[in-house]
């Protein structure tokens, strides 16, 4: 059986693979969104919908893009399609290897695994 404290230790590294994951998304929606303003700023595409065209707008939609959820109630025009539609398959596509990682780092570090050490 492993010390206690190595049980520990290895949680946290998933932990902190889990947190790290989480951050990088959170990263990745809010470069989205600053994308999104400047193509709105610059009068390529805007959003409608339930809109007053604040930052936070852009970052609720960059959100439900990111995540394919979608919602509905905010909608892109112009050039804005065009980067929602990337983003979308970018957030899939990061969110299912985030996905994968984590697992690998579990499968590989977790006490109950008979290579861990």
């Amino acid at each position: 059986m492993l010390p206690a404290d190595l049980e520990v230790a290895v949680r946290v590294k998933v932990l902190i693979v889990v947190i790290g994951c989480f951050f990088a998304h959170t990263l990745e929606v809010w470069l989205y969104a600053g994308a999104f303003l400047l193509i709105f700023k610059s009068g390529l595409g805007s959003l409608k919908g339930q809109v007053d065209e604040s930052f936070a707008d852009f970052l609720y939609f960059s959100a439900t893009s990111y995540s394919t959820m979608g919602i509905g109630d905010v909608y892109p025009t112009g050039a804005l399609r065009l980067i929602s539609g990337i983003e979308g398959i970018n957030g899939l596509f990061l969110i299912a290897w985030s996905t994968s990682f984590t697992y690998f780092v579990m499968d590989r570090l977790w006490p109950l695994h008979p290579d861990a050490k």
